[in-house]
């Protein structure tokens, strides 16, 4: 929304009311899926007018699209402080990782997954591309300071351990995959994690888990 031309009280004002829909959205939407709730809904549980709402966001599907991608922007903020964290002992570094991987996993529930299976493609396709530009910045951080700790293996170059791992991930974690196998985000990304891990972590790594 543009701001020229209005006070910085009334800018602030209006970066507010774009924060709460914002955060509104990614509750309501990741927690009951994008089709069952509408514009109004949210407008009325957020407390403000629809003249309001849809003067920040003219349609749900945008909405939708900077939910998601607030939700990366701050999953990258937080993995970044983690792989960048030093001196931190590397699997205190790969708990926390985890940890902070879950816990936005956990946001996502099955009406969201289901929704985007049935009805946004589009939605789905920048999940994937955000997911895969977050896996290479601070995977490839993350296995590269493992290596020199000396508890992931250094005869497998880092770029094939990371081009494994987005492999594993995009061919499980996109909704029709899920729901053949029954998982979640959390569920999915977690098996897929640990099956890399046993495979590049040294000897001295397991000995330290």
């Amino acid at each position: 929304m543009p701001h020229s031309g209005l006070t910085e009280e009334a800018r602030s004002a209006s970066m507010s009311a774009r924060g709460r829909i914002v955060a509104g959205a990614r509750r309501h939407f990741f927690a009951h899926g994008f089709r069952s709730v509408t514009m109004d809904d949210l407008a009325a549980e957020l407390g403000m007018s629809k003249k309001t709402l849809y003067a920040h966001f003219p349609s749900k599907r945008g909405l939708v699209e900077t939910a998601v991608l607030d939700k990366f922007h701050e999953l990258d903020s937080e993995l970044r402080e983690i792989t960048s964290a030093s001196p931190v002992d590397f699997l205190d570094k790969l708990h926390r990782l985890l940890a902070c991987i879950q816990r936005h996993t956990d946001e996502i529930r099955p009406p969201f997954v289901r929704d985007v299976r049935r009805t946004a493609p589009d939605v789905f396709a920048l999940v994937e591309r955000r997911r895969a530009t977050l896996i290479r910045r601070h995977f490839s951080k993350f296995f590269a300071a493992g290596q020199r700790a000396g508890v992931i293996r250094k005869d497998i170059p880092v770029r094939l351990v990371i081009e494994v791992l987005l492999g594993a991930v995009q061919a499980i974690m996109n909704p029709e995959k899920m729901a053949e196998l029954s998982l979640t985000p959390r569920s999915g990304f977690t098996a897929i994690i640990a099956v890399i891990l046993e495979g590049v972590v040294t000897r001295m790594g397991r000995a330290q888990r």
